[in-house]
């Protein structure tokens, strides 16, 4: 839910932003019976807490990760330590010095996904020297390039 940034309303509706999605759409998306998902939201709605975020997230927007070679791009996926500080300045900062315009980041957060990433779309492709460079920031565990 909180991927697709899913919400469910005080009448147990689910919406996708503005848009409503039934129970069985979403229990056919996940594998489960869609009573499964109506016992979901009705356990977000009676449970405060859970209803206090549930009731507020909305979807991101538009990943340009599968469009990366369709508009001539590079994504750079980070595998780091999530919670050391600057991963995502660090990574900005020597893209930036090799002239790459970040035109998109997604860092996933380590408390509600097991192997969090931090994706960068650039414009263009990555040098050599930029690569290397990334590699030896010592939060990075590993670099993946998507073209």
């Amino acid at each position: 839910m909180i991927e697709c940034g899913m919400k469910v309303s005080d009448d147990l509706k689910l919406y996708v932003g503005d848009v409503e999605v039934d129970y069985l759409a979403v229990s056919r998306a996940v594998g489960v019976d869609r009573r499964v998902v109506k016992q979901t939201a009705e356990q977000i709605r009676r449970n405060p807490y859970l209803y206090s975020i549930f009731s507020r997230t909305r979807p991101l927007g538009t990943s340009l990760l599968d469009l990366v070679s369709l508009l001539g791009y590079t994504a750079v996926v980070v595998e780091a330590d999530p919670k050391s500080p600057g991963v995502m300045a660090g990574v900005a900062e020597i893209l930036s010095r090799h002239g790459m315009v970040v035109r998109q980041a997604v860092a996933e957060d380590p408390e509600m996904v097991p192997d969090a990433k931090m994706t960068l779309v650039v414009e263009g492709q990555l040098t050599g020297q930029a690569m290397e460079e990334l590699h030896s920031l010592k939060v990075v565990r590993s670099i993946k390039i998507l073209k």
